[in-house]
């Protein structure tokens, strides 16, 4: 076995994302403020910034006003401001459109930004590079390095140039320790590393079970003239039943460019869903179709979504670090909204930092930093939805219901608060019990199948590498997933990776096309066993999204 080299920093951020960047940025600004010539580095699994990316998105600028406050003279690429938004429930037939003076303020869009969230992302690279960052994209964090102590001594990047059973190659090269005084986590929705530090260190001890969806999107070229600039819509309802929690979106932003995508809640029952097709459906109905006649589809992805709020919010520290951004939590579900909490977090969490290291302190708790997120703004709007999600246990109605009620009657000051019980996975229903459901073959025009949309995501892996969706035991998926749940994974899986099929001997057997991964991470949350854990393939690859 090869030795691995080592590199030392002050500060490692793990992820290349709005959190982890914004981290970067903050932490290096104060340097220059301060006078102090501290090093950080950010480590990307993606083979470029802003590769892995992917978003609605409509952005609420606060908090990138608060760390760049020039970003327009710098050309930060929120050039499309929201110019309508309208909020329609569907049935299979129709809709109603909800008036203005009805939506709670969380739908309000007023002063936000239809933007790329992978175009931001790749602009705050830049930013980052030109305040002294060491940047590393295609380098994905495997391994927590662990102090005599037990706490975080930062990380080290996988192995590359393995084949599929794990043995080295002629382009083999063993990974890279990077050491640190302070290592913080940006990982995103499901990080690998995150899930390890969240039961290592029992951050989510007396929290509600966190809560995630699934975001599948499109981008469309369509009729110049169906486009309208700055439009945002939003809708509940068809297809979806109303148990389900979901909804969807369109977002008109330039160049006749719409962005139109689905969420739908891991914590659906019925085994024979799949987010994937009632997305699909959901472009069928009478007031949507119409924006796609005579349109192009031109990307595609999928990403799943931290959507459980304040009250499955884990600790965010430990000793050597802190979790920002979605890796810990802070989407706000009920705004559809979450890279201003990123790049807030990882200011927050960076300033902290800068305080350590300037005390001479090293790889103990940052204590600063969920201090000061508790008296921040983010706080206060997270706090005001706490039950955003909650409610929709109850079904649409009672939480379109409530959801009005804790946002315009009470200002989003109720005085109660609803818990969860039950993580994503464990409310999965048998097959048995459920009714299957039978969705449409794809036109090839306005719907597609599973494969044609990977092909359009610009994903790969090499076949001859390690599989990076691994299996806790192998007889599960045919002794436990097929038989009682029907193979769920060959349905929640928005990518074609999982499929049963019959081996030599007439038997069943999943297959893995672990090729096709666009790196959801649903499997990894969604399977009623948890027998599934995704980690990282070799760096850079996967997706490569262009400003999705």
């Amino acid at each position: 076995m090869s030795e691995r080299e080592s590199m030392e920093y002050d500060v490692v951020i793990v992820g290349g994302g709005p959190a982890g960047l914004a981290a970067a940025i903050k932490f290096k600004q104060l340097c220059q403020e301060k006078g102090q010539d501290y090093s950080v580095c950010v480590l990307e699994k993606g083979g470029e910034i802003g590769a892995h990316i992917l978003s609605g998105a409509v952005m609420d600028p606060q908090a990138l006003t608060e760390l760049i406050p020039d970003w327009k003279e710098k050309g930060a690429p929120l050039g499309v401001e929201v110019t309508e938004d309208q909020f329609l429930f569907l049935n299979e037939t129709g809709q109603k459109s909800t008036p203005k003076w009805a939506l709670p303020p969380c739908f309000h869009n007023e002063g936000n930004y239809i933007v790329r969230l992978g175009y931001v992302t790749r602009w705050l690279g830049e930013q980052a590079e030109a305040l002294g960052v060491d940047i590393f994209p295609g380098f994905a964090a495997t391994e927590l390095l662990y102090n005599e102590a037990g706490g975080i001594r930062g990380v080290a990047t996988g192995d590359m140039g393995l084949d599929r059973d794990g043995n080295q190659t002629a382009h083999y090269q063993p990974g890279m320790e990077l050491h640190a005084k302070y290592t913080l986590f940006a990982e995103g929705s499901r990080g690998q590393l995150g899930r390890q530090l969240i039961a290592k260190y029992k951050l989510d001890q007396g929290r509600d079970p966190q809560s995630y969806g699934i975001g599948i999107k499109e981008m469309w070229e369509i009729d110049p003239a169906k486009f309208k600039k700055g439009l945002v819509v939003h809708t509940a309802g068809w297809p979806l039943d109303s148990d389900t929690y979901g909804g969807s979106f369109l977002y008109h932003l330039e160049d006749n460019l719409v962005m139109v995508g689905m969420v739908v809640g891991l914590d659906y029952a019925n085994p024979w869903l799949s987010p994937f097709e009632e997305f699909q459906r959901y472009k069928t109905h009478p007031s949507i179709r119409p924006y796609f006649e005579n349109g192009k589809r031109i990307a595609y992805g999928a990403r799943a979504i931290t959507a459980g709020g304040l009250l499955s919010l884990p600790k965010l520290v430990f000793p050597g670090g802190a979790l920002i951004g979605c890796e810990a939590g802070f989407l706000n579900a009920s705004r559809i909204k979450g890279s201003h909490a990123a790049i807030k977090t990882g200011s927050l969490a960076a300033e902290a930092a800068f305080e350590a290291l300037a005390a001479e302190r090293s790889q103990d708790i940052l204590s600063a930093y969920p201090i000061a997120f508790e008296q921040s703004w983010l706080y206060e709007e997270l706090n005001k939805a706490r039950n955003f999600k909650q409610w929709f246990k109850k079904g649409r109605l009672i939480a379109t219901l409530m959801t009005g009620i804790e946002q315009l009657v009470f200002k989003g000051k109720m005085p109660w608060t609803i818990h969860r019980k039950k993580a994503d996975h464990e409310c999965l229903k048998p097959a048995a019990e459920c009714a299957k459901i039978d969705y449409p073959k794809p036109d090839g025009k306005l719907t597609f199948d599973r494969l044609t949309s990977v092909f359009i995501s610009n994903t790969n892996h090499e076949e001859n590498e390690p599989v990076h969706l691994t299996l806790k035991d192998a007889s599960v998926p045919v002794d436990t997933n097929l038989r009682v749940y029907a193979g769920p994974e060959q349905r929640y899986c928005p990518a074609g990776v999982y499929e049963f099929i019959k081996d030599d001997q007439n038997q069943d057997r999943l297959q893995i096309n672990a090729q096709n991964c666009v790196h959801c991470k649903t499997c990894d949350i969604k399977d009623p066993t948890q027998n599934i854990v995704w980690v990282a393939p070799q760096g850079g690859e996967g997706p490569v999204y262009n400003g999705m």
